[in-house]
């Protein structure tokens, strides 16, 4: 009768000596994950209706030529890479705080809770450098770019001279880049297919302000 209490005493031992084993071992595995929880900030994300809202600015800027569908695809990401290197932004191709306030998209009242990252912008003070001590501008030069007006009034130009018969898109795509080949040829000028400065002066076509200062070496 005593062995029999002594292996039930015994066994009640080892049953507790696992128990505490378990509870040692998960304890620090909780511990980490909330700690890692806590370490998590808010991600800033824009919305559909934010993104609808940048593919219309973009189009109508001539960077972006496919549907306002609020999908942050690579040809979205491209053009927001566009528009922001030309607008003193670091060139992340994602919506940012820094690039929806840029474009004079409306933030929602949780997004304004999130400060701008000062990563967003393409240096510390958030804007382009400016010339050195010997007088060369070290900033980087605005890219010159058609917009969609500009293309759409090329085209009616090209459709009058019989070397486009296409609709008036507002696009550049391989039909208006052949005419305007033609039309560069026809003129004197280098064939690039590229709606240039020169080639929108010689149609006439009237330049923004902005792209009168911008680097054309197309």
């Amino acid at each position: 009768m005593k062995s029999l209490h002594f292996v039930l005493f015994v066994s009640l031992l080892s049953a507790g000596a696992v128990f505490a084993q378990g509870q040692t071992s998960t304890t620090p595995s909780a511990s980490t994950a909330a700690k890692s929880s806590a370490k998590r900030g808010p991600v800033f994300r824009a919305n559909k209706d934010q993104v609808v809202a940048a593919q219309n600015l973009l189009r109508s800027k001539g960077v972006y030529s496919g549907e306002a569908h609020g999908k942050l695809d690579p040809a979205t990401r491209d053009s927001i890479k566009s528009y922001q290197k030309d607008n003193g932004l670091r060139s992340t191709g994602t919506l940012n705080r820094a690039t929806l306030e840029k474009m004079g998209i409306q933030l929602t009242d949780k997004q304004k809770a999130l400060p701008a990252s000062s990563n967003s912008y393409a240096s510390a003070s958030g804007k382009k450098k400016s010339s050195g001590s010997d007088g060369n501008d070290k900033s980087r030069r605005a890219v010159f770019r058609a917009t969609r007006e500009q293309i759409i009034e090329a085209q009616k130009v090209l459709k009058t001279g019989g070397m486009y018969s296409g609709d008036e898109t507002g696009k550049l795509d391989d039909t208006t880049r052949e005419s305007l080949k033609k039309y560069q040829e026809a003129n004197g000028l280098k064939a690039t297919g590229t709606l240039n400065q020169l080639t929108l002066q010689k149609m006439g076509i009237e330049l923004t302000e902005k792209q009168k200062g911008a680097d054309d070496t197309r």
